[in-house]
């Protein structure tokens, strides 16, 4: 090859690195941040935790996923479940909406995992530490009696859900979420409870008080946004975690429409160690409308109405079934 050709193939071979480079350089805002703007869904049908039949195996095959896809989309069909005898969590007779309202995921992640969780490696959620296993009991039995509207749920009070966040993780509907930045603040708003997380740039927490979803601050760790948050409310909240919980959420790119979101949760009064998560957020072209979740406050009369006529017909002897949305 003579030089006058190698000189062409060399400076050929550095336009083409330059243009892919620009290709994948991520962009930014005005302010020199990546750009992690956007609406995005974080719905799917992998579970947060790893089946207890799927033992150590971490990932399935693609004929796999896509038969364990086809079954978990037939079995939580709620209309195939047959009201007198119950069917994907729900005892007979408590049959919730038909399928029309739902929007959980149809598909796993797409590197076929068994579980959102990565850490603990066998992909379920740590033991309950004594302090946690001592306030499941309480809260278990508060729940139970039903004395009052503070004993039920937060997701029953329309206060938060699992979708609130922080952490975000899939459920059965509302999976969406929309992220806003600017110099000084990020916004995560969930369409779930309608709830936004107006959250500072800071390097330490400086607000005192609980709050029901934490405080939360961010900071840059290269391309990536990290989000920690801590001074939760009340004693027995999400996934009936304690006060003293604490979460690092990161968000970073992995293409034009997908991000990538991960989350550490870490609460020795709760479990014996920290676990991890990691789940794809999908941008979506539609906007978050409000999510008004009237029936549930209405609804809570009814649940504290049926629980004294179970007692005043003393029927309230047995733990009644339950449904975590």
């Amino acid at each position: 090859m003579t030089k006058k050709w190698l000189t062409l193939l060399i400076t050929l071979t550095s336009f083409s690195s330059l243009a892919q480079a620009q290709e994948t350089e991520v962009p930014r805002t005005e302010h020199g941040h990546p750009d992690l703007q956007g609406t995005y869904t974080f719905r799917t049908l992998t579970p947060l935790q790893r089946p207890a039949e799927l033992a150590d195996k971490a990932t399935l095959t693609q004929q796999e996923a896509a038969e364990w896809a086809a079954y978990e989309n037939n079995r939580q069909n709620r209309d195939l479940i047959i009201d007198s005898v119950g069917g994907a969590g729900y005892p007979p007779g408590v049959i919730s909406y038909n399928e029309f309202w739902y929007e959980r995921g149809t598909d796993t992640v797409g590197d076929y995992r068994t579980s959102l969780i990565y850490d603990p490696p066998n992909g379920r959620l740590p033991a309950l530490s004594e302090i946690g296993r001592e306030r499941a009991a309480f809260t278990q039995q508060v729940r139970r009696e039903s004395a009052g509207p503070e004993a039920r749920t937060l997701n029953d009070r329309c206060i938060i859900n699992n979708r609130t966040g922080p952490p975000m993780v899939s459920g059965s509907y509302n999976n969406n979420m929309q992220l806003v930045q600017t110099e000084q603040h990020v916004v995560i708003m969930t369409e779930m409870v309608h709830h936004a997380r107006i959250i500072p740039f800071a390097d330490e927490h400086d607000t005192p008080f609980t709050q029901w979803t934490g405080h939360s601050i961010a900071r840059w760790e290269g391309d990536t946004l990290v989000v920690s948050t801590q001074n939760f409310y009340p004693d027995y909240g999400w996934r009936n975690t304690s006060p003293q919980m604490k979460i690092e959420e990161r968000f970073s790119r992995l293409d034009e429409n997908t991000l990538n979101y991960e989350f550490t949760v870490d609460d020795p009064n709760t479990w014996e160690q920290s676990w991890s998560a990691r789940v794809p957020m999908n941008r979506l072209d539609g906007q978050i409308y409000e999510f008004a979740c009237h029936e549930g406050n209405h609804g809570l009369a009814g649940i504290l109405a049926g629980w004294r006529r179970w007692e005043m017909e003393g029927k309230n002897e047995g733990n009644i079934p339950s449904v975590d949305d």
